[in-house]
């Protein structure tokens, strides 16, 4: 049985010209992370320094909760407290997942340490964008509705076991020049040690942190990230909290992240969301009109896995994430071109009647644990297929399309929708 650790130390951030390496100690275990960056600036300045030590804050968390240590010693970590509360946040809200999952609350946890953070106020240039690019519909949305506003170059995080082909292939319809980055965990969280307690990490939040740090050593004004608004949507309640899987890819962290780049950097470092105030529906709208990437696209979490060889070639078809893109693709794409690109069709398996039920809320008691859209959202667009004469030989949608009853209709869900950040440059 795996037991709690008692200290979790941050020991101290490396950085060299081109490269960061974090280094952390669980009861005297080190662990060591790297990124090394392509396309960008030196990384040593101050102000790229800065910043690099909010990722080195939140990126711990990837090793603390290997051992959910009672207490964390941030040492001489710079620290102000807009990042505390970053941090704090992050431990709780973006593990909370991780602590459902392990029955593992973390109310108990103390944190100590830290030395004050300095204000640097370093030259950026706001028309220059970076994107944060997935492969995904999502990503390819801003980068499109991006092109002609902003100077955009896409931000790539690989691991070392090689680029992930989709995610490449797709990129490179956009055209737009590539800042990458190679991110290498320690050998010892992949290696499956009964030891250790596994789980859900905010690694969006990690990878939004890591974009900010080649914006500042490029001279780049703005991350431009791709976080629908139902991201903000919990998957379920425990324990008097929220337990969200998006959460380092909602509104709170959003903010959360914005304050604490402010607090070390000033604001002319702009990170939003360009979706924050739109529907996967709406995303889906618009990548609907970009055939020029249906043939390469990649949603399924499958083709990512750390791994090469654990990789799927193609969507694997039967996991939530497919089977969500389905659904909200198929109220404007025809069925023939669905399934072309699933090489299937997930919304038409038997098999998959359950996962669906789930989806649209009237399945499991929350939605599933995975980077989909909420329940409402999914049943609006159920409801819109179930009415398609392409789809009426499906009859298990029409049946689950009589058991919803979402507060919002279709048409709601293509206008915008609660806040956003995105300044108005973007957007002209």
């Amino acid at each position: 049985m795996t037991t709690r650790a008692q200290l979790f130390r941050y020991t101290g951030l490396e950085i060299d010209d081109d490269a960061l390496n974090g280094h952390f100690d669980l009861d005297g275990r080190t662990f060591k992370e790297s990124v090394v960056f392509e396309g960008v600036g030196s990384l040593l300045t101050p102000a790229v320094r800065a910043v690099a030590e909010l990722w080195y804050l939140v990126a711990g968390l990837s090793y603390y909760k290997m051992g959910a240590a009672r207490r964390i010693d941030l040492a001489a970590t710079p620290v102000g407290t807009k990042g505390r509360a970053l941090l704090d946040a992050a431990l709780r809200d973006g593990l909370a997942e991780f602590s459902y999952r392990n029955d593992l609350p973390l109310d108990d946890v103390v944190v100590e340490g830290g030395v004050d953070v300095v204000t640097y106020a370093p030259t950026l240039d706001p028309g220059r964008v970076l994107t944060p690019f997935g492969g995904g519909i999502d990503s390819v949305v801003t980068a499109t509705q991006l092109l002609g506003h902003v100077d955009q170059s896409l931000f790539i995080v690989s691991p070392p076991s090689g680029r992930f082909e989709p995610l490449e292939a797709t990129a490179a319809v956009t055209g737009l020049a590539i800042v990458r980055a190679t991110r290498s965990l320690d050998r010892q969280v992949l290696e499956g040690d009964e030891a250790f307690f596994r789980g859900h990490v905010p690694v969006t939040a990690m990878i939004a942190l890591l974009a900010a740090v080649a914006a500042v050593a490029s001279g780049r004004g703005g991350v431009a990230m791709s976080n629908e608004h139902s991201a903000s949507s919990p998957n379920l309640r425990w324990r008097d909290q929220d337990v969200n899987h998006q959460w380092s890819k909602s509104w709170i962290a959003e903010e959360l992240i914005s304050d604490a780049l402010d607090e070390v950097v000033g604001p002319d470092l702009m990170v939003a969301s360009y979706l924050r105030d739109r529907s996967e529906l709406w995303v889906a709208q618009q990548f609907a009109r970009q055939t020029s990437f249906h043939h390469v696209f990649r949603s399924c979490n499958r083709a990512f896995a750390q791994r090469s060889v654990e990789r799927a070639a193609s969507w694997c078809g039967e996991c939530d994430k497919c089977l969500f893109i389905d659904l909200i693709l198929a109220p404007f794409l025809s069925r023939a071109a669905l399934r072309e690109i699933f090489a299937g069709e997930p919304l038409s398996r038997p098999d998959l009647v359950g996962p669906l039920r789930s989806l649209v809320g009237v399945g499991l008691d929350h939605k599933p644990f995975e980077c989909v859209g909420d329940p409402d959202e999914s049943a609006v667009a159920l409801m819109k297929v179930s009415a398609l004469d392409e789809w009426a030989d499906v009859g298990a949608l029409r049946e689950l399309a009589l058991l919803v009853q979402p507060e919002r209709d279709f048409d709601d869900l293509l206008s915008p929708s609660g806040p956003s950040r995105v300044p108005a440059h973007w957007l002209r």
